[in-house]
């Protein structure tokens, strides 16, 4: 076998550069036989068969560099057919299945026996997402969600010049047994974790814009009442005006507390009521996930070590415990 000058360069440079490592191996053999080197010698220095390095040989000789790649290959047949495709487009549409639900349907109803991945691949091919299903169709009124963004961020740039205060009010409850969340777990077992019953202690808190957090707890039900006297608290606190930026929760609203919010909107009190399913523009929601499932620890408690971890949390706030937005 003899090369010109220009196939040999080029050949150099597949055997150094190539990403395939079969196109490596071939055009290695090609130089080697161009070197004068026999069969057997290529064999001995490259370490595979006669019969490969003959293959390689002749595909150069009737291809020259397209020999060196891999001819298109069948594959094996696909398991999941266009018609399974839509079925599964069908089914889903109709109920929320899981994959290894599809699977074991596919099995019993159209004899195709597929992994789970393969349902999953076949329904991302056709536009499908596995989301947290609703139990309503309501959807938020983007227009107004963006115009109310916009005020909040001038409120934020106000805030900051020191003309009003403004702050972030939610509440939540913390119960003894700690939410569940995934754990590293040996195959084969799981992870329990004991769930104390008991009183939720709730709490209430305002995240003001200067940073600092304002907040009250209670083993009782959060009443309008409770929110009131809260918002009378938090208002002298501050000690200027202050806009409070809330949710429609029932006890926001409330009749029997509307005369003492007339009169703390005299004394420099503006509620701002969020539109509905925008809770990313109330920016102490963030506060309760990371309490939940980043700041406390997963495990069970009783009355006492909850609100003692609670306390700790609330009162590090800033320090210890600390959020950022972007």
């Amino acid at each position: 076998m003899t090369l010109t000058d220009e196939e040999r360069g080029q050949l150099t440079q597949i055997e150094e550069r190539s990403s395939d490592w079969r196109e490596r191996r071939r055009a290695q053999t090609v130089l080697l036989l161009d070197q004068g080197l026999s069969i057997d010698a290529v064999v001995t220095q490259q370490k595979i068969h006669q019969e490969t390095v003959a293959c390689h040989r002749d595909a150069w000789l009737v291809r020259g560099f397209a020999g060196l790649r891999d001819l298109p290959r069948s594959g094996a047949p696909r398991k999941l057919s266009e018609a399974h495709k839509q079925v599964l487009c069908a089914w889903v549409q109709g109920e929320a299945y899981t994959a290894p639900q599809l699977r074991s349907r596919l099995s019993e109803e159209q004899g195709v026996q597929v992994s789970v991945w393969l349902v999953q691949s076949a329904l991302k091919e056709k536009g499908y997402v596995w989301k947290r299903s609703r139990h309503s169709l309501k959807i938020r009124d983007e227009a107004t969600f963006r115009e109310v963004q916009a005020e909040i961020e001038e409120w934020v740039e106000k805030s900051k010049l020191g003309e009003r205060a403004l702050a972030y009010l939610d509440e939540a409850g913390f119960a003894q047994a700690q939410p569940n969340r995934s754990a590293w777990t040996e195959k084969g077992k799981v992870h329990l974790m004991p769930a104390e019953r008991g009183k939720r202690l709730n709490v209430l808190a305002a995240l003001i814009s200067r940073g600092e957090l304002f907040t009250a707890k209670f083993w009782e039900t959060t009443t309008a009442a409770l929110l009131g006297g809260f918002l009378g608290l938090l208002l002298e606190s501050v000690g200027r005006p202050l806009t409070v930026i809330l949710d429609n929760a029932s006890i926001h609203k409330a009749k029997e507390i509307q005369p003492l919010l007339a009169l703390l909107k005299q004394k420099g009190l503006t509620l701002h009521f969020l539109p509905p399913d925008s809770p990313e523009l109330n920016r102490v929601e963030k506060l309760w996930h990371k309490m939940k499932y980043e700041w406390m620890a997963f495990k069970a408690r009783n009355a006492a070590t909850l609100e003692a971890n609670v306390d700790k949390i609330l009162g590090g706030f800033g320090s210890d415990y600390r959020m950022t937005f972007c």
